[in-house]
């Protein structure tokens, strides 16, 4: 949006001084651990001594009762945030998800606006209670089911083999589930940590999970014919019937195209390419030297990077003759069309 930006790190001694962004930031967006975003935001109100009147104050915190009500003992205008996607390799949020907890908002609203349009995020406006109670089951629930899968799988590793060893055996929910497990393992500990633990809905929720898993296990057990009857009627009809027709449809659909997703990268010959020129008739002009060349391709997958590169995956059937790809490549870069990608 072209404006200025002040920061403040308290791990940081270069960082602008909290003072600065007081006196001098029209809006201030809190961007702080779960478990410290209230204490911040109250600390900063008392120093703020009532200079933040007409101002934005903003948080992108991921529960939004205890920071929005933090934010709304201010004197400024209060929006809470939470987008639903760790920073994506993208300058933009488009294809993800921001909770908007419009809470005190007059003066700053075309403004709002304007940064909502600009993000190109799926904004949904939702308010605190109610996005908290959403986020034990999206987040929370979510995240504890394959941290609890990822220990099983560890625990029986002696004996069923390790994650490396049965992944030539996965299914597509498998492997999806191994991936997600895996994206949690790789990030910030502290963050899933503060998701269990800052949002109150979540020891309900769990227990409840439990209860089910419980419950399914004694079946499971139980192992006769009245247990499969309970198990069909209690576990798989009354969830089918439960999660509707429109939302099953929508979900296998989704299921099936992530599906298709995985044999595409499953691809064991690729070309990623970088098309410099982004602009209409381009690709069909790399598209072109696929064809001169006499190579079909099997799959085509486009994607951006944070600084806006346009990359192509371009998957090959087996069989297709590596030294003919390299030729492509070297004819790319020869006219220009593209050339191999600097970021992914």
């Amino acid at each position: 949006m072209g404006l200025p930006v002040l920061g403040h790190d308290p791990a940081d001694a270069s960082s602008d001084p909290i003072e600065a962004l007081l006196e001098h930031a029209d809006v201030l967006l809190f961007s702080v651990p779960i478990g410290a975003t209230e204490a911040v935001i109250r600390d900063w109100t008392a120093r703020s001594g009532g200079r933040e009147a007409g101002r934005l104050w903003l948080d992108v915190t991921s529960i939004k009762s205890a920071p929005v009500a933090a934010l709304l003992a201010s004197c400024a205008e209060v929006v809470g945030l939470h987008p639903l996607t760790a920073p994506p390799k993208s300058p933009t949020l488009k294809g993800r998800v921001l909770a908007v907890c419009r809470a005190r908002l007059d003066d700053w609203a075309p403004w709002l606006g304007g940064l909502l349009e600009a993000l190109e995020a799926e904004c949904v406006e939702v308010d605190p209670e109610r996005h908290d109670r959403a986020m034990a089951l999206v987040q929370a629930l979510g995240h504890a089911c394959h941290l609890a899968q990822a220990g099983v799988l560890n625990a029986q590793a002696p004996q069923a083999g390790t994650i490396a060893e049965l992944l030539p055996l996965r299914t597509a929910a498998f492997e999806m589930d191994v991936a997600i497990a895996a994206r949690i393992l790789e990030q910030n500990p502290a963050i899933y940590e503060d998701i269990q633990f800052c949002n109150p809905h979540v020891p309900g929720v769990l227990r409840m999970m439990s209860e089910r898993i419980e419950g399914i296990a004694r079946l499971v057990e139980q192992g006769d014919a009245t247990a499969r009857v309970r198990f069909r009627d209690e576990v798989l009809v009354a969830s089918r019937a439960a999660f509707g027709t429109p939302a099953r449809e929508a979900g296998n659909h989704t299921f099936e195209r992530i599906g298709f997703l995985l044999a595409d990268l499953a691809d064991a010959c690729v070309l990623s390419v970088h098309l410099p020129e982004d602009r209409p008739g381009s690709l069909r002009a790399l598209l072109q030297v696929f064809e001169d060349q006499g190579v079909n391709i099997a799959s085509l997958h486009s994607s951006r990077t944070r600084s806006g590169e346009l990359h192509f995956r371009f998957g090959f059937d087996r069989g297709t003759d590596p030294g003919r790809l390299q030729g492509i490549m070297a004819a790319l870069q020869e006219t220009g069309l593209g050339r191999a990608p600097t970021e992914r």
